[in-house]
């Protein structure tokens, strides 16, 4: 597969113009040379076919050959809540549920969420999106949401989506992949608390709101890990 690099929508067949870090990476790390083809993405799920014109000083002019409609996507819609981990560990689970096929991830404000979800976190969060899609083969870019109380969260989901909020106590994660093989909408909402957890309050209030209680197992997960254990379970039963 030649090398994959992102241009912001819109991207058609004709000249482009590539700058910013993806024509730093072209210029600077793959050397690259007129005549080079490479694979262009815009996040809207179509890649395309491009050759190397010209190299400037920070900037790469392109020729787009070719346009594919190339759906990598899983069969479900899943938007994923959670309360952010810290450091580099936001990566982490960024790059994860990029690859998993994660539709949406919405950083979570909680009771007892440590790690803040500034202008500068969300850009990083951005930037992890577009590394884990090259990388990965996805065309399409999951979606970064403004962050959101969890109050706002749990009233956010369509009619018929299928949600589940991980907290103790709740259905045993198999039970959790049966219900999820009967949804029938195809989407499903996704909430992981904290390292702490959820407040009993919290995980009441999601009930109250029409989400099930899902118990992760007796082994405490950090965050990013329970994150993505939920995302492949509901993932691959449906995939």
């Amino acid at each position: 597969m030649p090398d994959r690099f992102y241009h912001p929508p819109p991207l058609a067949v004709g000249a482009v113009t590539l700058a910013g870090p993806e024509a730093h990476h072209l210029i600077h790390v793959l050397r690259a040379k007129p005549g080079l083809m490479v694979t262009l993405f815009d996040g809207r799920g179509a890649e395309f076919s491009a050759q190397v014109e010209r190299i400037e000083r920070a900037a790469v002019q392109l020729n787009v050959l070719e346009r594919r409609e190339v759906d990598r996507e899983p069969a479900i819609s899943v938007t994923l809540g959670v309360a952010l981990p810290k450091g580099d560990r936001q990566h982490w689970l960024v790059e994860k549920a990029t690859e998993l096929g994660v539709m949406s991830l919405t950083p979570l404000l909680t009771t007892r969420g440590v790690a803040q979800p500034t202008d500068s976190v969300l850009a990083r969060m951005e930037r992890a999106v577009i590394e884990a899609c090259k990388q990965c083969g996805r065309n399409k870019l999951m979606g970064i949401a403004p962050p959101q109380e969890l109050a706002e969260f749990v009233v956010a989901p369509p009619s018929g989506a299928l949600r589940l909020i991980a907290h103790p106590g709740g259905k045993s994660l198999p039970a959790a992949m049966n219900i999820s093989r009967a949804a029938a909408g195809g989407e499903i909402w996704l909430a992981v608390g904290p390292e702490g957890g959820f407040t009993d309050d919290e995980a009441e209030h999601a009930v109250a709101a029409g989400w099930s209680a899902v118990d992760l197992g007796p082994r405490l997960l950090r965050t990013e890990t329970a994150a993505i254990a939920f995302a492949v379970a509901v993932i691959l039963v449906r995939h």
